[in-house]
């Protein structure tokens, strides 16, 4: 048999990662302070920049002569949770954008991820990224288990095995109880992850598996009585599980001290919301003119003329950020004026998607733009991801609108006859939102609420109020 030579010719379509790009998207993902700091280094290295004192910072320079510029940052697959197909836009493994520093987003899901990209498997990623994508911002799942994993098979084409050992890998990472299905699967999960012995570890775990509702209702000889110990070694397990985060999505969040620059200002005016950048968060920088005519006009030496074109691209790329923060502060601001004017139960349904429909781009740039942004609203400083809410399953309302709609319930209740689940759920009913009532216990959970039976002794347990 005769070897034959085959040639082949295969078609693909990639991007350059040039400096440019590089820097035009480093700048979108900024906060406040970062852009700050990031304007006066630039400043300090190139003397042909200058503040521009005197230009408004809420009209947008034209960036039409960077239309390139623009289409080439915007049509960049996100490598982070939102793009869950994970697609390359290049023919290797490597991720252009990991070499762009990462910034401290104040999004949980955004930061776990983050720290993911360093243990798991590129093939992973994105379904690390679905499962974070259906994660409240406590870390627990948003719909039940079974329906998810369905679609991101379905989704991802992998065995259901393989989707459910990225969700395990959450559970056991850093910070553990991540896209738990429940209270009780976040709290055994975190015991797990202790290292070493743990003294009460097993007793705890049991505590947990068996009489969960007994200790959110503070009923310690209830407990002992039905895992048949003392009531002194429930008490010493009681004080692991109260070590344990019922909210480990929030474990490391930055601290909510410091002070917020808000980087678009809202408010009403003429029967309608008025949306601008803030002055104070969108310096302007100009390159001095008289130094562009000098190296225009003249001969000048190469180091000069690349000074001239990097100031030409971090003024562009500074006047891109610009001009999408504005668009999308406007998409949002017009989709969620109802929960502006009327509050938290009128949050609509939207995603990334929706915006970046609107302003035309990518879904990863619009995840980029609101990354550590915020407004300001007459309902307060509001970081731009909190604007974004998840639709309910088989309802035109957001779970958020409904977590504010069990709080006010509850809030209402009598003092002496606190509504039951299945009662707030019927109250629910009757307003046209039908969920189940292990729904409204998930929400009252997320709100740290006790139990009926709990509110009716008074108690408001802390971590175990998320005993339902």
């Amino acid at each position: 048999m005769k070897a034959s030579a085959t040639t082949s010719m295969q078609l693909g379509q990639g991007l350059q990662m040039t400096p440019q790009l590089l820097q035009s998207i480093r700048l979108l993902q900024l906060d406040g302070l970062q852009l700050e700091l990031e304007i006066r280094r630039v400043l300090e290295q190139n003397p042909l920049l200058e503040l521009d004192e005197e230009t408004s910072a809420n009209s947008v320079p034209d960036v039409s002569d960077g239309a390139s510029d623009v289409a080439a940052f915007d049509e960049l697959p996100e490598s982070s949770m939102w793009d869950v197909r994970g697609s390359s836009w290049s023919g290797d493994d490597e991720d252009g954008l990991h070499r762009i520093a990462a910034t401290e987003s104040s999004d949980p899901h955004l930061r776990i991820l983050q720290r993911l990209a360093t243990t798991l498997d590129a093939d992973d990623l994105p379904i690390a990224a679905f499962w974070l994508e259906h994660c409240d911002d406590a870390g627990y799942l948003t719909r039940p288990h079974a329906a998810l994993l369905g679609e991101a098979v379905a989704t991802f084409g992998r065995a259901a095995h393989a989707v459910e050992g990225v969700r395990q890998a959450l559970l056991s990472g850093d910070p553990a109880g991540v896209a738990a299905r429940d209270l009780r699967e976040c709290l055994i999960a975190q015991l797990d992850a202790l290292p070493g012995r743990v003294a009460g570890r097993g007793l705890a775990r049991r505590v947990i598996d068996e009489a969960l509702d007994m200790l959110g209702a503070h009923d310690i000889a209830a407990v002992a009585r039905q895992l048949q110990r003392d009531e002194a070694d429930i008490h010493e397990a009681v004080r692991l599980i109260l070590a344990l985060d019922p909210r480990p999505a929030q474990a490391g969040a930055p601290s909510e001290n410091t002070a917020v620059v808000p980087d678009v200002v809202v408010w009403h005016a003429d029967a309608g919301w008025r949306v601008a950048l803030n002055p104070a968060a969108a310096p302007r920088v100009s390159i001095n003119a008289g130094y562009e005519r000098a190296l225009a006009d003249g001969e000048s030496s190469g180091p000069m003329r690349e000074m001239l074109q990097e100031a030409r691209w971090f003024t562009r790329g500074l006047s891109m950020r610009y001009d999408t923060l504005l668009r999308t502060a406007r998409v949002i601001v017009e989709r969620q004026a109802a929960f502006l004017e009327r509050g938290e139960e009128e949050i609509a349904p939207l995603t990334l998607k929706d915006v970046a429909d609107a302003i035309g781009m990518h879904e990863s740039t619009v995840s980029r733009i609101t990354s550590g942004k915020f407004l300001q609203t007459p309902r307060g400083t509001i970081e731009m991801k909190r604007f974004f809410a998840v639709r309910l399953e088989g309802a035109t309302v957001s779970g958020a609108a409904v977590r504010a709609m069990v709080r006010r319930l509850i809030e209402a209740e009598p003092a002496l006859r606190p509504l039951a689940d299945d009662a707030i759920a019927a109250l629910l009913a009757r307003q046209g939102v039908h969920i189940a009532r292990r729904t409204v216990a998930k929400y009252r959970e997320q709100l740290d609420i006790a139990p009926a039976r709990a509110r009716r002794r008074g108690a408001r347990p802390t971590l175990l109020a998320r005993a339902g």
